[in-house]
């Protein structure tokens, strides 16, 4: 956030500390191989392959964002026989190895909306190599190459396909991290995944039972209740409730996730305090201090417990973009450009004034100011860029590939795996 100096992160830190002192007495530690149990199972009730499809990676071209950072456009394989279209933003010049982040949209969000764009070029700037890709029914996986729709969201009341759909998104995250291991100059070791809204809550899982990935970010989510809580009851049943029940099995879903997320590595929890698109008003910091407690007592330890930082009247928002977000990240992937001590002397810019500067058009709803608009971003001249640059194949193309990415194309091979498994 603008002004965020030395007396904040020392705050910021203090916070941190204090959570760690809360801790719940320790108990029996969660073994690897326990863990290993528990992730397969949870693999299993989610239908997500394995071994995970041969990648199968193609590099179907790049370009310069600006001085310093190239975009490439490629493809990788999937569940189902798909592919996901990606954009892969890297710095121009690379020494040594280096990060990778993978980001995951929210709801109706894809490679073209503008903070997968802008999170691209702000971390590629700080020396990482950055996936986003379209979510199964968005962009170029939508059956009319739309972005926004939701196309996943319509409910196919056959048994099985809702935890298939949540297979499917876990597939997607599992395949960008396996990309990234597959790169040369992408440290193996410094693998991050970020996941907003529909996108922390697919990530909780994502970071639960992958432990190649070493950090995971989370905003605008992250909450995850019990029996009758908001992701149990969420209306969208193909690709929250319905997975999130299928792990019923696992008791403290929300604790036994984040033990498992701590066997792997690091996890920060960012959240507004007046975000109710998620709840937060209701799952504020006595809720995750508690979730935290319980998930040191399944664990038998506090180390890599999650931490949180609550941004007073935010909303949600996408805010893996600020200096807050940043320094953890640096602190915990060790960027070359940015090193941890230079981060709050960084430049800032107001997303809202971002946007007007260079014509990027907001809906009403990131108009506001306590959401999108009023983001503060570390500014490092990030340029409009549009959904024809953002497109891994030309239209024409696309046309001629479109049973390799589309959503239809997932609900009839989906619906008849389940049919079979009745």
């Amino acid at each position: 956030m603008a002004g965020w100096g030395l007396g904040n992160r020392l705050a910021f830190g203090a916070s941190l500390a204090l959570l760690a002192m809360a801790a719940a007495p320790l108990t029996a530690q969660m073994s690897d191989a326990a863990a290993k149990k528990l992730r397969e199972k949870i693999r299993a009730a989610l239908f997500v392959p394995n071994p995970l499809p041969a990648l199968d990676a193609k590099n179907l071209g790049s370009f310069k964002v600006e001085p310093g950072v190239v975009a490439e456009r490629v493809t990788y394989a999937t569940e189902y026989g798909l592919r996901v279209p990606a954009i892969v933003y890297r710095p121009e010049k690379v020494r040594g190895r280096i990060p990778g982040i993978v980001v995951v949209n929210g709801h109706g969000a894809d490679k073209t909306s503008w903070y997968s764009w802008y999170t691209g070029v702000e971390y590629a700037r700080a020396g990482a190599v950055v996936l986003t890709y379209d979510m199964i029914g968005e962009g170029e996986r939508n059956d009319e190459h739309k972005d926004g729709t939701s196309e996943h969201d319509k409910l196919i009341d056959v048994p099985g396909v809702p935890q298939r759909m949540g297979g499917q998104m876990l597939t997607d995250v599992m395949q960008a991290v396996s990309y990234l291991k597959s790169r040369p100059e992408v440290d193996a070791k410094r693998i991050a995944v970020m996941g907003f809204s529909m996108g922390s809550f697919v990530v909780s899982i994502a970071g639960a039972v992958d432990d190649r990935i070493h950090a995971v970010l989370l905003t605008g989510g992250g909450d995850l209740d019990g029996p009758g809580g908001y992701w149990a009851t969420s209306h969208n049943v193909m690709c929250q409730s319905g997975p999130y029940n299928a792990l019923e099995f696992l008791g403290d879903r929300g604790a036994v996730l984040f033990a498992l997320q701590a066997k792997r590595g690091p996890t920060f929890i960012f959240n507004g305090t007046n975000d109710t698109v998620v709840a937060i008003p209701t799952h504020g910091p006595d809720f995750f201090d508690d979730l935290r407690k319980r998930t040191i007592a399944e664990l038998g330890s506090d180390k890599n417990v999650f931490t949180t930082y609550f941004d007073p009247g935010a909303s949600h928002r996408p805010a893996w973009v600020t200096k807050i977000a940043a320094q953890w990240l640096a602190d915990n992937l060790y960027f070359a450009n940015w090193k941890s001590g230079q981060i709050a002397a960084l430049p800032t810019i107001r997303i809202g004034d971002w946007a007007a500067k260079n014509g990027v058009e907001f809906n009403k709803s990131a108009q506001r100011e306590d959401r999108d608009a009023g983001l503060v971003a570390i500014d490092v001249n990030v340029p409009r860029l549009t959904p024809e640059q953002l497109s891994v194949l030309p239209r024409a193309e696309w046309e001629k590939q479109r049973e390799e990415f589309v959503y239809s194309v997932w609900a009839r091979d989906a619906i008849a795996d389940a049919e079979k498994s009745k």
